[in-house]
């Protein structure tokens, strides 16, 4: 069984308020930046409707019936699109359809905090696939792939 290469990735400690926090990465997708937070609590990756166009086109995204709950809202529409030349460090992630939601509100709260808006959010689907480890000290996302 061959080994699995081991991805470094710097973090971001995001100060959302005295006590809280959030983890922050940047990522590409065709060579253009975006920026993504870590969130274990979430079951999925998920990226921004609205700000996806920006990084793949204006294509038609294949609409989900089902609706998707969390990221602080009750329910939301949901879109699958194949996200191109996505990149965490130097792991890419290709050929994978991915979940679009409308992060609008995330955003809102961030203009607020004076954040960078986040384009999408990577939860537990890749973290556990890619046998992710958080280093808080090091401020390092390890993935292996």
């Amino acid at each position: 069984m061959a080994r699995k290469k081991k991805y470094t990735i710097k973090l971001k400690i995001l100060r959302i308020d005295k006590q809280g926090a959030q983890l922050a990465v940047t990522g590409k997708i065709k060579r253009k930046s975006v920026n993504l937070i870590l969130d274990t609590g979430a079951s999925q990756t998920v990226f921004d409707i609205n700000r996806i166009s920006a990084f793949i086109g204006h294509g038609e995204f294949e609409k989900v019936e089902s609706l998707s709950s969390g990221l602080g809202t009750s329910t939301m529409e949901s879109h699958l699109v194949y996200v191109p030349g996505f990149k965490i460090g130097d792991l890419e992630i290709a050929n994978e359809k991915m979940v679009l939601l409308d992060l609008s509100h995330v955003n809102q709260s961030y203009e607020i905090l004076k954040l960078k808006p986040v384009d999408g959010v990577i939860g537990g689907d890749l973290l556990k696939r890619y046998e992710a480890i958080i280093d808080y000290s090091k401020k390092t996302l390890v993935l292996k792939g």
